[in-house]
Parts: C-alpha cells; sequence; structure tokens
C-alpha cells in the first residue's frame, strides 16, 4: 500500500490506494506506432518518450483497467505525471477513449485518477484534438446513465482538468493539489496562487470535496454506492416530522399579532385536514417521541411557528433520514450558496436519494443553480429526489440581480418540471413565493404544522395593498397559506405530523 500522505503517488500507486487488495486487471488498447518523432517531427521526442518510460517503467502518460473499490466494480484510469508531466498525446487519447468505452460496454462507472499538465506540446494539434476524443467518450458515457468521478492529484491543469477532471459528475480532490486550467508557467506572475489549488476550487464551487488520501476510499466508495448505475428505484419517502424544541406552538417571531398556540385542527403523521379552525390537536406521536403539534388556527400563527428560530431546519431533517450524506459543492459557475444544501445520500436500508434542501434564508443564484445541477445529475443516473423547502424567498439583492437570479430560478423550475425521476418535496418552514416553488415537486408535495406557502409573504403583500403594518396579520389570514389550506387548495398532499 503506498503512503497515503504522498501528494505525488504513481499512477499504479493511486489505483492501489483505492483498490488496496482486491486488485486491478489492466487493459491496454492496441498500440499505433507513431512516426519519428511524433507527427510534428519534435527532434528529441522519442527520446524523451524513451526516458520517460525507463523512468516510469510505463509505456504512455494513462494506465486503465477494471478494478473493485470498496464493493463496487469500475473502470479506473490513472494518469502517471511522472511520464512527460502526465501529457495527452494521440497514444494516451486512444487509452483514455478506450477506458470510457470499456466503462459504457461493461454498464460500469468510470473513476478517473488525474495529474496532467495537459495536452502534449511535442504532438501539437494531434495533441490537441484528443481533448474532443474525451469529451465525446465523456458525453456517450453520460448518455448512457453512467456516472463518472474524478480525483484531482497534484497537479491537475490544462485540457485534462477542463475534460476528465472539471467534466466528471462528481470531482474530489486531494489537500494541496494544483488544480486549475492555467498551469504554474502560464498564469500571470502576480496571480494568486490560492484560486489554482484544491482549496480554492472548492471555495469558488468547482470542486465537490477536499479528501485526504487516508479517507479517498471509504469516500469514493460511498459516492459509487450512491451513484450508481441503478434500476427502478423508488420514490424518495416522505421525512417523518420532528418536534420544535420548547413545546409551544407560539413564537416570539410573530407576524402583526401572535396567535395563542392550541387553535387549530389536528393531523396525524401523513394525514391530510381541512380548513377548520375549532378542534383540538390530534393524539398521535410525532418523530421524536413528542406529541403530534395542533395545526395553526390563523395565517399570521402560521407564519410565526414557520419562522420559530427553534424549528427544526434541514440540517436536522437530513441527519435523521439520511446514514450517509455526499455533498455537491457548488454551481460549477464559480460560486456557492452555503443556504442551499445538495447531495446525495444512502438511507440506513442503503437506498440512494439525491437531495436539495432550504436552510432557511433567502436563496442564492449559485444556489439554483446548484440545485438544478443536482437534479438533473440524478434524474440521469436514475436516483430519486427529496426538496427540503424553507425560503422566505429568493435572494433580491443588487447582485442576486448581477448574477442571474431569473434564469437560475428558471432552470430551476425546468430542471424540475423534466426529471423523468420521482420528486418528493416536504415544506418543512417558509414557502416564499416562487423562490421557494421552483424546488417543489407539482404533484407530490407534503407540507409540516410549521410551515407555511403563500405567493407573497404578509409583509410585502400589505405594503403592496397599501396597508398599514397593523393589518399584516389580517393580511397572513387572507391569503390562505396555513397547511390545511394548502391541501384544501390542492397544493399539498399531505401534512405531516
Amino acid at each position: 500500500m503506498p503512503d497515503a500522505d504522498s501528494a505525488r503517488a504513481t499512477a499504479r500507486e493511486a489505483i492501489a490506494l483505492l483498490t488496496g487488495a482486491a486488485g486491478f486487471t489492466e487493459h491496454r488498447s492496441p498500440p499505433r506506432p507513431l512516426p519519428p518523432d511524433g507527427p510534428l517531427g519534435w527532434a528529441g521526442y522519442d527520446a524523451a518518450r524513451e526516458r520517460a518510460s525507463a523512468r516510469t517503467g510505463e509505456e504512455e502518460s494513462v494506465v486503465y483497467g477494471t478494478g473493485v473499490v470498496g464493493d463496487r466494480a469500475c473502470v479506473l484510469l490513472s494518469f502517471e505525471f511522472g511520464f512527460l508531466g502526465g501529457s495527452l498525446g494521440r497514444n494516451t487519447g486512444d487509452r483514455l477513449a478506450a477506458a470510457y468505452e470499456l466503462a459504457l460496454t461493461r454498464r460500469l462507472p468510470l473513476l478517473a485518477l488525474v495529474a496532467t499538465g495537459g495536452s502534449r506540446m511535442q504532438e501539437g494539434m494531434v495533441a490537441l484534438t484528443q481533448l474532443q476524443r474525451v469529451a465525446a467518450a465523456s458525453t456517450r458515457l453520460r448518455a448512457a446513465g453512467l456516472p463518472q468521478i474524478a480525483v484531482v492529484r497534484d497537479p491537475t491543469t490544462g485540457g485534462g482538468w477542463a475534460t476528465v477532471g472539471a467534466g466528471a459528475d462528481v470531482v474530489l480532490a486531494l489537500p494541496g493539489a494544483q488544480v486549475g486550467f492555467a498551469g504554474s508557467r502560464v498564469r500571470p506572475p502576480d496571480a494568486d496562487p490560492y484560486a489554482y489549488s484544491a482549496e480554492g476550487q472548492f471555495a469558488a464551487g468547482q470542486v465537490d470535496a477536499v479528501v485526504p488520501a487516508d479517507a479517498l476510499a471509504a469516500t469514493v466508495t460511498q459516492w459509487l454506492r450512491a451513484l450508481g448505475p441503478h434500476e427502478d428505484l423508488p420514490a424518495a419517502p416522505v421525512p417523518r416530522a420532528l418536534p420544535t424544541a420548547g413545546a409551544g406552538t407560539g413564537s416570539a417571531a410573530g407576524v402583526g399579532t401572535t396567535a395563542g398556540a392550541g387553535t387549530g385542527s389536528a393531523a396525524g403523521v401523513g394525514t391530510t385536514a381541512g380548513a377548520g379552525t375549532g378542534s383540538a390537536a390530534g393524539t398521535g406521536s410525532a418523530a421524536g417521541g413528542g406529541a403530534v403539534a395542533p395545526l395553526p388556527g390563523t395565517g399570521r400563527e402560521a407564519v410565526a411557528r414557520a419562522r420559530d428560530p427553534r424549528r427544526p431546519r434541514a440540517e436536522a431533517y437530513l441527519a435523521d433520514y439520511f446514514a450517509v450524506r455526499l455533498p455537491l459543492h457548488g454551481d460549477r459557475s464559480g460560486a456557492t450558496d452555503p443556504g442551499l444544501l445538495c447531495g446525495l445520500g444512502l438511507r440506513a436500508d442503503g437506498q440512494p436519494v439525491a437531495y436539495v434542501a432550504q436552510c432557511g434564508t433567502p436563496t442564492r443564484p449559485a444556489g439554483y443553480r446548484a440545485a438544478a445541477r443536482t437534479i438533473r445529475l440524478a434524474d440521469r443516473l436514475g436516483v430519486p429526489v427529496l426538496t427540503l423547502v424553507d425560503t422566505p424567498g429568493a435572494a433580491n439583492d443588487a447582485e442576486a440581480e448581477r448574477t442571474g437570479a431569473g434564469a437560475a430560478i428558471a432552470d430551476t423550475f425546468a430542471a424540475i418540471a423534466a426529471a423523468r425521476v420521482p420528486v418528493t418535496t416536504l415544506v418543512i418552514g417558509e414557502g416564499g413565493s416562487g423562490g421557494a416553488l421552483a424546488l417543489a415537486a407539482p404533484e407530490n408535495t407534503h407540507v409540516t404544522v410549521d410551515s407555511y406557502f403563500s405567493v407573497i409573504a404578509p409583509e410585502p403583500a400589505a405594503a403592496i395593498l397599501k396597508r398599514p403594518p397593523s393589518e399584516t396579520g389580517a393580511t397572513a389570514d387572507q391569503l390562505r397559506l396555513r397547511p390545511q389550506d394548502l391541501v384544501k387548495l390542492g397544493f399539498a398532499l399531505s401534512i405531516v405530523g
């Protein structure tokens, strides 16, 4: 087993770090001899290749074949940086294309262990066009519903990063690795080196996780389990209700005036409720051992309870729902939104579910782009989706407009609308207008007793109607935004305890 701390492991050491005793079966594409000194007749190229081969024991800069990581079979390809800087030439392209074809033929996920300086200068345009071959091979694999994972090692730059690396469904990076399109010798002299690091790319939403080498095999195993391929997975179950800390249903975060507790109709877990306001709370148990909370008697109470800081948030629901969570990080356009959590998870029974969860803050354009990315990935791989809705609305500041709020929200609506896999939605708090609706499944949305959903929040509604602040609570009542109203209006299928 190679040293887990080695940032410059060889291609075969990198493979062994993941496959361990399970082993690796190498495949080789049919050799195609190059003309003397390569396609350009670059003086000394043959001698450079011979020295690289003698130094590394490899015939090219990529090794590929089949192996088992944890308990999952996959196709692995690994770059040998010691062979001409892991650069891509024509024969490298042959091996990469063959690796993707092997994954396609055997219907296996592809795991790429990348360490490259980019295209091989000594082969000129012949080398550069290998990037097109890789992109085409990756596209065929994607169309077949097969996942691609990249582990970017030190360094991963140039066309290798822009195809095999950044083009994967999930991108993991080793700590301290140099990662970026521009290599160290071709970037501006005053460029911030952090931007070209694994950590900098993570901060910019281009890498999903920075994983220490000694945790890599376990992490990749979980990703392979989650990504599949899968067939005919059932819909994501509706999460169970979680109790609000501190018992009471009233809240300090009132709207207009705060209604008293215990005035609403009750609904058991998974049941629907009418719009009545008179009956007492039910006697069933909510998840976590607390009594079933009563439904809010008024709109203003519903809003107050959804805004209660003691109410359980997305993190609590996800922790209760999943045994393992694997975050997808960033929008792949240079930004992140900490108020929106995305990824894939494994439930206690092993079922994979993709999740998109709002955390109670205004969702930013980067959050919507990350959501759309997650939903489309899940749809392509046949993984059901769970969305947790909880936002006062989309971010509406000037920066949000400059970074494409409207387009990002539209793209999220489109991703949900186009999804072939089942999407399950639970509204766990505030459902603030279109910024919340973009993540709601049109025919499979459920609500908790401490949630609301509205075309507009009561405060701006009152302002638009030129009502004084004292009438905000009455406006909330008019909007019919309570959980039982949402069921009666046909928006929600059920109220979850």
